[in-house]
């Protein structure tokens, strides 16, 4: 995949570290990890979303140490709406960013 400067510099990960008391699962625990990724609608299809899914996981598991964790991480792959993606003061929607993806890359194309 290219790398877009667009994307790339408007991507992030952030971590929130809490005290265990801080949270819980219904069941009463606090060893979790929850990952929340969001994306443009459609972007992923179902074996994206799947790969998607254990690579973040996986990258959890490795930084933590703990092979253990993968059972207990969750990742929430949220689609943003049309219009949900504000970028240098702009609510993009999925079609403005590919047509904005193509035209960075040197692929401009317009339906009809």
């Amino acid at each position: 995949m290219p790398s877009i400067p667009f994307f790339t510099d408007n991507t992030a990960a952030f971590i929130h570290e809490l005290e265990p008391e801080a949270y819980s699962t219904a069941g009463g625990g606090s060893n979790s990890v929850r990952v929340h990724v969001a994306i443009n609608a459609g972007a992923l299809d179902r074996e994206q979303q799947l790969g998607l899914v254990k690579d973040v996981s996986a990258v959890i598991t490795e930084a933590a140490g703990d092979a253990s964790l993968t059972g207990r991480t969750w990742v929430a792959l949220t689609e943003a709406v049309p219009g949900g993606w504000g970028i240098g003061g702009h609510a993009y929607t999925n079609d403005e960013i590919a047509q904005t993806a193509r035209k960075l890359l040197g692929k401009e194309w317009s339906p009809g």
